[in-house]
């Protein structure tokens, strides 16, 4: 029987996970499965596929479970079960999370023991949409698969050794020194793509590069030899660009008034801006960027602007924190299939002399600048939970090692 890697990636409302093959090398895994149950709490939808990419049938009772899902306890549970019965296939040895927040502590993957789990509960303020869920997922594979190794991955790690000053928030010392800094995340997406880039780039890969993480989440990274020099995301997911359904940057003030003078508490406010605003809020449609892009409606179309404006102006001053551009790079779900944003985006960025392949860009090909542009543009899809198993596979060494 085949050893096998199980990664689990608990978002605020899905759950994606792939089993991959043990390998000897961290870089060649094979994947059995990836699944992705999303709508967690509101619509359910679960999809599988096998090692060719070809999609598994959903029976009637697997899909009749999945309707029932309301918590991500729920959702987890018939994802093991799943799992559990594929298990003829290979043998879980080890399992990979990811986690949101690793504060200041965490700049590496870790293996959970109970220390390290008080820490990860010590850090569920700092992200109270995606901490609970992803202890969870380690709390219920332990008590699955007892004494089974598991390695906790941190989103924030990537950006832990960005420039102090792009750290730092014009906030009193005493509570920078309490945590309040800037952390970034997608973390994982990002130190992915760093990894591959230069397999698309060459050498051109350690030059200075925007990569713009475009989906339900979104951010955007400046990286200078593939390392994190500044990002949008701040101390919190819900800082910088508008997103699927969270507002982005926000004046402060815009709270004390949603308070004080609207009487609104603190939990309100956070469902607002949390679940209400973003795409969904400025629309009043939908979250999903291609309900937006097939939408006659004006309000769509201001959602889509909105997006756009804000994510040319962050390329801008991404671009000024790394003193010039040499490539940008677009990924995660709307950067990898929404080739009208991506073509507003670099148009409005022609004042970098971006230059794009229309055809290439409609296509979807891996680069869509054209020869004359002096700033090249890819798309590059992203793979966090390969960029999991690879960490899993390192520590496990690491550690054995030691």
């Amino acid at each position: 029987m085949q050893e096998a890697i199980v990664v689990i990636n608990a978002g605020s409302s899905s759950i994606k996970f792939a089993v991959y093959a043990s390998a000897q090398n961290a870089r060649s895994f094979n994947v059995h499965y990836r699944g992705k149950l999303t709508g967690i709490g509101h619509q359910n939808d679960f999809a599988l596929v096998d090692n060719h990419g070809d999609t598994l049938v959903i029976t009637d009772r697997l899909r009749t479970e999945t309707s029932k899902i309301r918590t991500h306890d729920q959702a987890l549970s018939v994802i093991v079960n799943w799992i559990n019965g594929q298990a003829g296939n290979f043998s879980l040895i080890a399992a990979g999370h990811r986690v949101v927040h690793g504060g200041e502590k965490f700049s590496s993957p870790v293996m959970v023991n109970e220390a390290i789990l008080s820490d990860l509960k010590s850090f569920i303020p700092l992200a109270p949409l995606h901490q609970p869920y992803q202890i969870s997922a380690i709390e219920i594979l332990a008590e699955l698969y007892p004494g089974m190794v598991q390695i906790a991955c941190f989103d924030t790690a990537f950006h832990r050794n960005q420039p102090y000053v792009a750290q730092q928030f014009a906030l009193p010392r005493s509570l920078q020194q309490q945590g309040i800094i800037r952390y970034g995340f997608h973390g994982l997406s990002y130190e992915y793509i760093a990894d591959i880039l230069p397999e698309y780039m060459g050498n051109a890969a350690e030059g200075r590069v925007i990569v713009a993480h475009l989906g339900q989440g979104a951010s955007m990274c400046a990286m200078q030899s593939r390392r994190s020099i500044a990002t949008t995301m701040s101390f919190s997911p819900l800082d910088g660009l508008p997103m699927g359904t969270r507002c982005g940057t926000l004046d402060p003030a815009v709270i004390f008034f949603l308070v004080k003078e609207k009487g609104m508490d603190i939990d309100a406010v956070s469902e607002l801006l949390n679940y209400q605003s973003g795409l969904i809020g400025v629309s009043g449609i939908s979250s999903d960027m291609q309900e937006l892009l097939d939408s006659d409606d004006p309000h769509a179309k201001e959602a889509i602007d909105l997006f756009v404006y804000r994510a040319s102006r962050e390329l801008g001053s991404l671009t000024a924190a790394l003193n010039g551009l040499d490539a940008l790079v677009f990924t995660a779900g709307i950067g990898e299939h929404a080739h009208r944003i991506r073509e507003r985006i670099c148009r409005q960025a022609s004042w970098l002399g971006i230059h794009i392949d229309k055809a290439a860009n409609v296509i979807g090909r891996h680069q869509i600048s054209t020869t004359k542009s002096p700033v090249s543009v890819w798309v590059v899809p992203t793979d966090e939970e390969r960029m999991i198993a690879r960490h899993v596979t390192n520590t496990i060494e690491k550690n054995y090692c030691i």
